[in-house]
């Protein structure tokens, strides 16, 4: 285990744009905010999907696309830098259809319905790095 103390820093709530993609609009609010380093999590609704699911025999990641409307019932994730320095964004969702049948997985990109974002920003800046046990890029 790798365990160390961050000190939390500032808040943000963020109003996503309809129509805009998920995961690029909470990279540009992190670039334009001077995030460096936090953990999030959203709800709202998208209008479609593509998440990934890790397979930890190949280490590698397989997408399913959904193209019809679903509700975020869960979004977790965090922000860190990548190895050239730019913004790193790792979503997880847990997104359910109106039979209230559920999907999820690492969230690849989404358009957005309707969506609401806390982020909570950590004082000093974390990168990834890939692990070696697991192959997935994690905190350093």
């Amino acid at each position: 285990m790798d365990a160390r103390e961050v000190t939390g820093e500032r808040e943000f709530a963020v109003r996503f744009d309809h129509g805009e993609e998920w995961i690029a609009e909470t990279e540009s609010f992190a670039t334009a905010a001077d995030v460096d380093a936090g953990w999030f999590s959203a709800t709202g609704a998208v209008v479609d999907a593509e998440i990934a699911v890790y397979d930890q025999d190949d280490f590698a990641y397989e997408t399913v696309t959904y193209d019809e409307p679903l509700e975020v019932a869960a979004c977790t994730g965090t922000i860190a830098l990548d190895d050239d320095g730019d913004v790193a964004v790792d979503a997880h969702v847990v997104l359910s259809r109106p039979s209230g049948q559920t999907v999820s997985g690492a969230l690849v990109r989404a358009t957005v319905f309707d969506a609401e974002l806390y982020c909570r920003t950590f004082e000093d800046a974390l990168t990834r790095e890939r692990d070696t046990a697991s192959g997935r890029e994690l905190w350093e």
